[in-house]
């Protein structure tokens, strides 16, 4: 929990996508229909126009702010409500005033313009509402507690993400795979996204994976599959808590590509009963630090196991095996 020197604005602070539209050449806006964008996944996706020829996106907002912040013997004054957009991938930042509306201050209405060739892959956006306090401007006193991402490349509004897979020769393929030829995958995170490497020179890692046969093939994929899983959760974790961000006092702050999302995901698990940001200062204290870096690693190593979940598919292939030789013992 950050503590700030100044007042801020109790209560839940909303941002809600109303409507989406794309513009394409010409200046013609198409409205998008309303599974372009999640209310309950936060998401934006204008690939669900399937059009390749859009060079904007109008982002229609609307947020609700607590009464308080206008009252006009309150702690603040200059109050303004912005949406603020930006990706990590690209480096790029867009924010956007909202206007109030005759509800006491308490709705706020606006629109924000994303214009394709600024970027790549994935935005997020919040709500920040900023006043003036104790005579300092621009001082943010709220934000919203989840962001909404816009996801270029999705052609369905998700949070989550489907794992990308690449089958690879290792023995003969890209440089620096060969090294790992022995292994049956890896996991890069290097990229903009993780992605696993399957190493095709295994023997039948590939078809078993990919495939669906006997009863008996089907619980090892799941129980191979689920260990994949977990070595990636754990690898995109080490990447994201190495990558961060950190202010002039200490601070880190949480990514706001997938790693942000990764740690969010992971860190109750690893740091249990604590707000994510103490969660976060304290894994960042420890993997700095001159100890408590190791003690750490088996709550890593819980969190990512309970996120590819292992312990289901464990015990559907203990059971699975059971009714298999009960069966053929009868």
């Amino acid at each position: 929990m950050r503590v700030y020197p100044y007042k801020r604005l109790p209560g839940v602070v909303s941002l809600r996508v109303d409507a989406v539209e794309l513009r394409g050449p010409g200046e013609i806006r198409e409205p998008l229909d309303t599974t372009a964008f999640s209310a309950i996944e936060q998401v934006v996706a204008p690939g669900v126009a399937e059009r390749d020829d859009w060079e904007s996106v109008r982002l229609k907002l609307s947020a609700t702010v607590p009464g308080r912040a206008t009252e006009p013997d309150g702690p603040w004054s200059d109050v303004a409500v912005v949406a603020v957009l930006s990706e990590g991938a690209t480096n790029t930042r867009i924010t956007a005033p909202l206007k109030p509306g005759e509800e006491g201050g308490r709705q706020w209405t606006g629109h924000l313009d994303l214009w394709r060739a600024d970027h790549l892959d994935r935005a997020t956006m919040s709500l920040h509402v900023v006043a003036t306090v104790d005579g300092v401007r621009g001082r943010e006193i709220a934000t919203s507690d989840k962001d909404w991402i816009v996801d270029l490349q999705a052609e369905a509004p998700l949070r989550e993400r489907e794992l990308e897979v690449v089958e690879v020769g290792f023995r003969e393929g890209p440089e620096w795979l060969r090294r790992f030829r022995e292994v049956p995958w890896i996991v890069d995170t290097s990229g903009d996204l993780p992605v696993v490497h399957m190493n095709t020179d295994f023997e039948g890692v590939a078809d078993l994976v990919g495939g669906n046969s006997t009863s008996v093939d089907n619980l090892v994929r799941d129980l191979l599959i689920a260990q994949m899983c977990t070595d990636v959760w754990t690898a995109v974790f080490h990447t994201a808590i190495g990558d961060l961000e950190i202010e002039d006092d200490g601070t880190p702050l949480f990514p706001r590509d997938w790693r942000g999302e990764v740690l969010r995901e992971m860190l109750p698990d690893v740091v249990p009963d604590r707000p994510l940001e103490e969660s976060l200062r304290e894994v960042h204290r420890r993997r700095t630090g001159t100890s408590g870096w190791t003690d750490l690693q088996p709550r890593i190593h819980y969190a990512a196991t309970r996120r590819a979940e292992v312990p289901k598919a464990l015990i559907a292939t203990i059971r699975g095996l059971d009714r298999i030789h009960r069966g053929t013992d009868a």
